[in-house]
Order: C-alpha cells, then structure tokens, then sequence
C-alpha cells in the first residue's frame, strides 16, 4: 500500500499465506483485518477497495493487515468457496493477536471479503470474543449465504452495482433493521468514488 508496508507470511490450513501490514503513526489502538474480493474473478489484497479500507482503518489508529486468499499471489493452496478462507482468516487474527494484544478487533471486507468476515465473525460471537464492528462493502448478499451481522456494521454499497444488485443487499438488510450507506452514481468497483468508503468509515467509525 506505501513503503512502509511489511509484507509477511504466516502458515495457513493449505500452506503458506502472504499477508501485508500497515501501521499509524502513534502507538496501535486497534486492529483491523481486510479480506480482498473473489479470488477466482481476479481478487487481491492489492484491490483497490481493499486498499482503501486498509487506509482507513488506518486513519483511526488501527494496525491493518490484509491477506493474499489461497492461491492468490503468493499464498498456497486452491480457492475453498469461503470455508477454507474463513479458517484462514481466524489464523491470521490469532497471529495478529499474539503481536498486539488485548486491542479491539475490527473486521473488514470487501465483496466475497465480506462473506468471509461476516462468518468469521459468527465464529467469534460462539467463542465469545466477537469483533467491535465490522465495515461491509459491495456486500456479498445474494451471491453467498451472508448471516446476520452486528446492528453497529457499517455497510457501503454503489447504486449502480452491477454485480450484487443493491436490491439483494436491501433484502438482506432489512429484516435486520440494519442501515446501509448508498454511494450515488458507484459501480461494484466504486470508480472514482472510492474516498467516499474512507471517509464514511472515518467519519462514523466513534458513533
């Protein structure tokens, strides 16, 4: 994401995973894990909503690390349809954990990200140690079975998403009284628009 970015690798369930981590000026008050859209449709942690989620979180003081989903770049192993990624995703936080401990954990994701973070977060939730929020963008319902996710998540979707209609994210959201941020005239990729996703994170992330 800039030079100061260390790229890394920890040992995932298929082998080894390529990971990179940002970090804020001060002293961490975070951590916040980002997970890239579909692998098979040409998805890295290199995306660029990916990336504009990592420099937000990083904006808030957060330590932000995203991860290369197997058989990505230079992460092992073959696509696993969000189970293996959401295994994989878990190994990263303990990891994670290890280094910067006792800070809140924020979940980010985008697209098919967003269906492995809301399931690792249902993981986290039994365990009884879920995530202080999640930030959903082009959110993943209609295409995967997205569970129900915490009322405070902060979902960002384009109008003119072409790729998971606006209308199956509404459907989804709806039953769960859960509020979801329209960025007028933007695309799946949210061309042009994407220091709108900044900004909304930054903006609400307090509230």
């Amino acid at each position: 994401m800039n030079a100061q970015t260390q790229r890394f690798s920890i040992n995932g369930g298929a082998g080894a995973l390529e990971c990179a981590l940002d970090l804020p000026e001060a002293a961490p008050r975070g951590l916040a894990l980002v997970a890239h859209p579909h692998p098979l449709y040409g998805g890295t942690m290199d995306n660029k909503v990916a990336q504009t989620l990592a420099r937000a979180f990083v904006a808030i003081g957060y330590a932000t690390v995203r991860m290369n989903f197997r058989g990505v770049g230079k992460s092992e192993g073959v696509h696993d349809a969000g189970r293996g990624e959401t295994d994989d995703m878990a190994m990263l936080l303990a990891h994670m954990k290890q280094q910067y401990p006792d800070l809140p954990v924020a979940l980010g994701g985008f697209s098919f990200g967003t269906f492995v973070q809301s399931q690792l977060q249902q993981r986290l939730i039994a365990e009884g140690t879920p995530a202080e929020r999640l930030v959903l963008v082009g959110s993943a319902a209609g295409k995967w079975a997205m569970p129900e996710v915490p009322a405070n998540t902060i979902v960002i979707h384009g109008e003119h998403d072409d790729t998971i209609p606006l209308s199956d994210v509404l459907d989804w959201a709806r039953p769960q009284d859960l509020p979801v941020i329209v960025i007028p005239g933007a695309d799946h990729f949210f061309h042009r628009k994407l220091q709108h996703i900044k900004n909304f994170v930054v903006e609400m992330w307090h509230r």
